[in-house]
């Protein structure tokens, strides 16, 4: 009997309870968390990873719904508390619920940029509400019916009593508390996560759909405040400066591709020294990356032994923004990230369009969303983009973190690269050779010998830049089967360095150096990247040892199509062009790389030979100061441009881009309408082919069916515990 009184008596307290002001808020929260936490399962695509990162999607929701519902506490009047509580709980419900209808049309999260732009939002939430509405969005509405239903049973009861305004406060100070734990987890589990703001989806997961919403309008206003600062007044300065940095092109090479298809071959986290390179394991040596090593050779390549990375905290997109657009990222965050969904560009794929008549896609298996590229990509003119919705569903044996595997994402892409439209401009976004490297592989793509050194990231290294190689090989296999190989430009580039300079000292035995006596030196020369231009056929190519960065590839590539750069806005040169000055300007504290002089870490050396320079004369003094004058003057340029927003103020022959108008939707229907309304006219590769596909004309043999056995020395990284235990708080995520 006693336990019994007892139990009522604790039923009739929690009863009392949620009729209290306190209580009807945490009822909100509550229901608001479950709400979202179905959203996040059922509707979004979060990609979490393990229990940590399901932990904190688990937990986000609350904060942020506690701190805004519980405003209502320091209303004293009680009619006035129950409707503000109520509209707080609803405008939480109706972006949580807006997002979740829009997240089925367009695989990402509604943004300031998106509710401004009013046609957009009218094509997010109107017509695809009806479309997109499920039976089970029903769930979403529970609450809803159950309070009609109490209103009618006359079941609602009103609490009369203020709530103390110090009990007020310390609601709002928990809630507080609760959201900076909220985000030191997520910074633990993505280091610089609001300041290089990798993806919407990676903001969601970590903070919550309300807290993305801050931090999606701090970024709009700032771009938004630069970009009204701005003025055509602005322009002419940059103009200035363009016009007096312009190279003339090579004659002997201008025009030289006029017409190919241009195949862009991203090689992640390729560092140059890979060319070329041996790793020698139990006295035997195995050579990393064959196939590009004998592109690096052919005299149908041009090869740039002295090319840079030039990225800073936007890495994998800033390499897409300068080679797209010949414009740096920001000196902080990503450019994509902060500006792409809004300003103005004059990007390679918009270019070709208008001076070739190019179709144009990318490819990529890893969420569209990423560096925002499911937007920026529109900016720039893009007409497709094949991301990890279009391919086959990731799992453990054929993806990791950052996206499909190569040889998956590129078979995958065969069925959409054969119809698009000739000639076209794509760029095939690798992923597998991404740190930490060797948990990328598993199966018989395990074989290659893992290195000998006491970095497990360093030993991985030259396994996945082998599997790399392969990969592209098995591309350039299919391209030369279906006849598009012989016309078409490959332009092959490293995106940015694979192993920090925290791990190159153990890096330096490998490279026939002593971990004792590496410098900055060596740090700076290790930010080589790949660079090659392969054109099938032509024989007077070789290795060029101008120097020369990321900055300077579209004016080459534009001049080989033979496309005059100077009518664009764009900071760099055509590294082929006797004029290039060779200044290869970056964002590392004023660090610059010539072929006489490197500044590295605030320490000035000889670039031929690494002898540090501590006591310049005059005459050093005034050539290095010369120089950086010059970098200075580009990145101030480019960020002119950039944070401005000054192309919209170009005038020239480039007609304005109505990104509004592209669409990464059913884009095989689309490419197959197009087949269809040319008919014998379409030149895609399926209708050069007798309108059969060439899906099976691409072979990827693993390594094990390459070379039988497993290569001495190797060891399957996916059963070695050791493989991802040396992950550093400054490098775990790198892309």
């Amino acid at each position: 009997m006693y336990e019994e009184s007892i139990l009522k008596k604790t039923k009739f307290n929690l009863k009392e309870f949620l009729r209290t002001r306190l209580g009807y808020i945490l009822t909100l929260v509550f229901i608001y968390w479950l709400k979202t936490l179905w959203a996040y399962f059922i509707d979004f695509n979060l990609d979490t990873k393990g229990f940590y990162q399901n932990f904190i999607a688990l937990i986000n929701p609350i904060p942020v719904a506690l701190l805004l519902i519980g405003i209502a506490l320091y209303i004293k009047n009680s009619k006035a508390f129950y409707i503000v509580s109520s509209f707080l709980y609803l405008l939480l419900f109706v972006w949580l619920f807006s997002n979740s209808i829009y997240y089925r049309e367009f695989t990402d999260y509604i943004s300031i940029s998106t509710i401004m732009a009013s046609s957009s939002v009218s094509a997010g939430l109107g017509e695809a509400a009806v479309k997109l509405f499920r039976i089970t969005d029903l769930v979403y509405f529970i609450d809803f019916f159950l309070l009609i239903y109490l209103s009618i049973r006359k079941k609602i009861h009103f609490d009369s009593k203020a709530f103390n305004k110090r009990a007020g406060f310390a609601v709002t100070a928990l809630s507080i508390m609760l959201f900076s734990a909220n985000l030191f987890l997520a910074e633990i589990d993505r280091p610089e996560l609001l300041s290089r703001g990798f993806s919407n989806t990676y903001i969601v997961r970590a903070l919550g759909l309300p807290a993305f919403l801050g931090y999606n309008a701090n970024q709009t206003y700032s771009a938004h405040r630069d970009r009204s600062e701005a003025s055509a007044k602005d322009l002419e300065p940059v103009q200035a400066y363009i016009d007096q940095n312009y190279a003339a092109p090579n004659n002997q090479f201008y025009g030289k591709a006029k017409g190919r298809n241009v195949i862009y071959v991203h090689l992640e986290s390729l560092q140059q020294f890979i060319i070329d390179y041996k790793l020698k394991v139990d006295g035997k040596e195995y050579e990393v990356t064959p196939f590009l090593n004998s592109l690096y050779h052919s005299k149908s390549s041009l090869s740039f032994s002295n090319f840079f990375h030039q990225v800073k905290a936007g890495k994998t997109s800033d390499a897409e923004t300068m080679l797209e657009n010949s414009l740096f990222g920001l000196n902080q965050g990503s450019f994509m990230v902060q500006y792409g969904s809004s300003n103005t560009q004059q990007a390679a794929p918009h270019i070709l369009a208008e001076n070739g008549d190019y179709t144009s896609a990318v490819f990529h298996g890893n969420s569209g969303s990423f560096w925002n590229r499911n937007n920026t990509y529109k900016q720039w003119g893009y007409d497709y983009f094949f991301d990890q919705s279009y391919f086959s569903t990731p799992t453990a044996e054929n993806s990791f973190q950052y996206g499909l595997n190569d040889k998956i994402m590129l078979a995958d892409s065969i069925q959409y690269l054969e119809r698009m439209q000739q000639p076209f401009y794509t760029k095939l976004l690798l992923v597998s050779h991404h740190y930490p490297y060797t948990t990328s592989l598993s199966g018989d793509e395990v074989g290659f010998p893992l290195a000998n050194t006491n970095d497990q990231t360093i030993n991985g290294y030259f396994a996945t830049a082998n599997y790399l190689d392969a990969s592209i090989k098995a591309f350039f296999d299919y391209l030369k089967a279906t006849g598009v190989y012989d016309n078409s430009i490959f332009i092959l580039y490293g995106d940015h360095y694979g192993i920090s300079n925290s791990r190159n000292p153990n890096l330096a035995p490998l490279l026939g150096k002593s971990s004792e006596t590496w410098t900055d030196y060596d740090n700076a020369m290790l930010q080589r990247v790949p660079y090659i231009i392969y054109i099938p056929g032509m024989t007077d190519g070789g290795i060029i040892d101008t120097f020369g960065g990321q900055i300077d590839a579209l004016p080459t590539l534009e001049h080989l199509l033979g496309i005059d750069s100077r009518q664009y806005l764009q900071v760099g040169q055509d590294i082929l062009s006797p004029d290039h000055n060779q200044i290869v300007a970056t964002r590392t504290n004023g660090a610059f790389i010539t072929p006489k002089y490197t500044r590295y870490a605030g320490k000035l050396y000889y670039t031929a030979t690494g002898e540090e320079i501590t006591n310049p004369d005059e005459s050093t003094q005034a050539e290095v100061e010369k120089i950086m004058n010059a970098a200075s003057a580009q990145l101030a340029a480019s960020d002119a441009i950039q944070t401005g927003d000054l192309i919209r103020f170009k005038k020239n022959d480039l007609p304005p881009l109505d990104s509004s108008k592209i669409s990464y939707l059913h884009s095989m229907n689309a490419l197959t309408s197009i087949e269809e309304e040319l008919g014998d006219k379409s030149t895609s590769i399926y209708s050069k082919n007798g309108k059969k596909s060439t899906v099976d004309l691409f072979h990827a043999p693993s390594y094990l069916e390459l070379h039988g056995n497993k290569s001495e020395g190797a060891t399957n990284p996916s059963s070695d515990s050791t493989t991802t235990t040396s992950t550093t708080t400054t490098e775990k995520q790198t892309d």
